[in-house]
């Protein structure tokens, strides 16, 4: 076993009392990864960087420092079917594990050959130190271990998890050592997804009060459905021992969850009085998670943990969740572990204000479960939830207006968003609005926002079809100067706020999500991403390339959401009908399918399933190659294809190929300007490596070689040796 080291504690020191903390870390769990090293959230550096920042800060010095202890089938089997515990526990006779299909796509997982020795270690270790604190040999602790568990079924592995460590700790507890004399048991899950495995092994229980709080969005975040429903409160003995505080919105912090806490978790946890506390200890609501899309900081960690710590004499046990971006969960768990430690009081403040959309959650979450918690039948004072935080943030994307019929769809990072009508503060700082105004873009449209009317809503505020919530619009109102083929001059100022908006964000910023040096990486790069917790639905940038000296710019979503639909992890399914309308209007009025054709469109695209083969792919990482508006996926190069052969056709049955330009003469010079666009961009993407050289398909080869043959050009040898010689080398 790879122990960090076993170290004790003396529990006086110069007359005071110091707190046993226990700290749980073991190597052997670092070598569950994925099969051949691919990239992937819940990584090994994960515990790692944990460990290494509470070594840095001298804490391992002062804490218990255990090795990893590996758990008992018959311990996993109290929340766990046999049939689940034994391939789990075989899984290291797999040859292949990568053609697992259902482990690595269906169910958010993946194996290797140290996959189960990591289960067990990390279930039976939040089991030891659960048992230590509960016989008092340890104050309180933390297992900093992975895989994670709180998704974990009774009978299925998923969201990174395969065994449920704190049910299974809770469980042994209350089953298997009642001569501990643990009788009731308060778990608690801050990590930002809902922990459905944990609420559904409890349902029943009484003796186990399970409080959740994490990003719903009415059923769209990770792991989706009505489970994580403030409804859902427990059956028969059970009812009323789940709680879920389920957020209508991202970009949740502090003030938020503190606020939960307040109004919600510490009056029930005084009505219920537990003998020891669980906590599912996610780190990935941190600010700055990829995952998450919330902004809790290491002080608010520290103080919601500190809150707990007035229960159960301070029994509490930290089982690590979630938590994907290294420098959060590295400085957030060190936070955590001052407070069972007892340090200096907390530093800090948070002078946010809860969102509005979480007092209306904490109202009726207070208003459900009152029958069964008597602390929670006051109303909270008017004067109370109706203060408002300084930023009003938006919660749901225009684009997603048929997000009640498609809610399941959205998982992880997919997060819909919706807009609450609010003024903007034109007090924000506004210098970057200087700089980008000057600055000229094209803004390439593709579907609902060909329609006119629409994307104006963007730039001067109002509501068309489709949209769920009025737009606010850009601060600069100023209407496109024109149109040519759905393609609008903007601003980089009005280019970012319609990124604001598409992304379910506010426009009163106080700097851009796309500025100038974003601007230059795009430009060189063909794509760049935009931060993970400010654009959630459009993550990329993307440059089609130059029309004169002014850069054509889309926007688009990351390769990893297109992966889920690809996979089937998100069903395809079709738009609602009022965004199918804006869509239908778009694809006409951008001259690109008449509307019987537009229709048609649509009905395939959500009938077929998304393949992506490995030049899309490369394709795709290299340039975000995908536009998606709900059932409306498309292939970059199909769009190009697609607009290239209307606007040759518009040339030669039109007289006024763009605005300014109605003269016959100006046709064919316009004709040769339109294909040198085209041709120059479909260059730069092939020369750039944005789109990979390959040999053609032996089909197409022959007929190459006919082609050149036939033409008098080379012998059949010669042909084959050109076609060889041209896809080896780079352009």
């Amino acid at each position: 076993m790879n122990m960090a080291g076993k170290t004790s504690v003396n529990g006086e020191s110069n007359g005071k009392v110091h707190r046993k903390v226990g700290l749980v870390y073991d190597d052997t769990m670092c070598k569950h990864d994925t099969p051949h090293g691919e990239a992937h959230p819940e990584r090994p550096d994960r515990i790692r960087v944990i460990w290494e920042n509470l070594q840095l800060a001298g804490v391992t010095q002062r804490c218990v420092v255990l090795g990893g202890t590996k758990a008992e089938d018959k311990h996993l089997q109290l929340v766990h079917t046999k049939d689940h515990v034994n391939p789990v526990k075989s899984s290291t006779n797999k040859k292949d594990y990568q053609s697992d299909r259902t482990a690595s796509l269906v169910n958010s997982i993946y194996l290797n050959g140290s996959t189960s020795e990591a289960a067990y270690l990390a279930a039976g270790s939040v089991v030891e130190v659960a048992e230590k604190v509960s016989k008092g040999e340890l104050d309180s602790g933390f297992a900093i271990v992975r895989p994670p568990g709180h998704h974990a079924e009774a009978d299925e592995a998923m969201g990174f998890c395969f065994f449920n460590n704190v049910a299974v700790a809770a469980s042994y507890l209350l089953d298997e050592r009642p001569d501990l004399g643990v009788k009731k048991i308060l778990i608690v899950d801050w990590d930002v997804h809902h922990g459905n495995g944990t609420q559904k092994m409890f349902w029943e229980d009484p003796r186990v009060l399970v409080f959740s709080v994490h990003r719903h969005e009415d059923g769209g975040f990770y792991p989706g459905g009505d489970d994580g429903s403030y409804n859902m409160v427990g059956e028969g003995p059970g009812e009323g021992f789940n709680i879920n505080v389920p957020w209508e919105q991202g970009r949740c912090g502090d003030a938020d969850y503190l606020a939960a806490w307040d109004h919600i978790l510490i009056p029930v946890a005084k009505e219920f009085n537990p003998d020891i506390i669980l906590l599912s200890a996610g780190f990935d609501a941190a600010i700055g998670d990829p995952l998450g899309g919330c902004r809790v900081t290491p002080y608010g960690y520290s103080v919601m943990l500190k809150k707990l710590m007035e229960f159960a004499q301070g029994k509490i046990v930290m089982a690590l969740e979630g938590g994907y971006n290294l420098d959060s969960i590295a400085k957030s768990p060190l936070a955590c572990v001052q407070v069972l430690l007892e340090d200096n009081p907390i530093q800090g403040s948070s002078e946010e204000m809860p969102f509005m959309s979480t007092w209306r959650v904490i109202q009726a979450v207070r208003k459900r479960l009152c029958a069964y918690w008597p602390s929670l039948a006051d109303e909270l004072s008017s004067k109370l939830v109706n203060q408002k935080t300084p930023t009003p943030i938006v919660l749901t994307s225009n684009s997603n207006s048929e997000a009640k019929d498609n809610a399941h769809e959205l998982l992880d990072q997919l997060s819909k968003l919706s807009i609450e009508k609010h003024k903007v503060d034109t007090k924000v700082s506004t210098s970057w609005r200087s700089d980008l105004s000057k600055v000229d873009v094209w803004y390439a449209s593709f579907g609902s926002n060909m329609w006119k009317p629409r994307f104006l809503c963007y730039i001067q505020g109002g509501q068309v079809e489709g949209m769920t919530k009025p737009c606010v619009g850009s601060l600069d109102k100023s209407p496109p100067k024109g149109i040519t083929w759905g393609i609008y001059p903007n601003s980089l100022e009005q280019f970012n706020d319609v990124l604001f908006q598409e992304n379910g964000l506010n426009v009163d910023f106080a700097s851009p999500i796309f500025g100038l040096t974003a601007l230059q990486l795009v430009e060189k790069n063909g794509s760049t991403p935009l931060e993970a917790d400010l654009a959630p639905w459009y993550g990329n940038v993307v440059c089609l390339g130059r029309e004169g000296d002014v850069p054509i710019l889309t926007m688009t979503c990351t390769l990893s959401v297109i992966e889920k639909f690809a996979s089937g992890e998100v069903p395809l399914s079709p738009p609602a009908k009022a965004y199918a309308n804006t869509l239908i209007r778009g694809l006409v009025e951008g001259g690109i399918f008449s509307e019987e054709e537009a229709e048609a469109y649509i009905d395939d695209a959500a009938s077929k399933p998304l393949y992506i083969n490995g030049a899309s792919r490369e394709a795709i990482a290299g340039s975000s190659a995908v536009f998606r508006r709900r059932g409306d996926i498309i292939n970059k190069n199909d769009i190009i294809a697609t607009k290239k052969s209307k606007l040759m056709k518009k040339l030669k049955e039109k007289r006024e190929i763009s605005p300014g330009i109605s003269d016959e003469r100006h046709r064919g010079k316009n004709e040769d300007q339109i294909r040198g666009i085209w041709n120059k961009i479909l260059l730069e993407k092939f020369t750039s490596g944005d789109v990979p050289l390959r040999p053609p398909a032996k089909a197409y080869a022959n007929t190459l070689v006919m082609g050149l043959v036939e033409g008098g050009r080379l012998s059949e040898e010669e042909a084959w040796a050109y076609i060889d010689n041209a896809a080896s080398k780079p352009l």
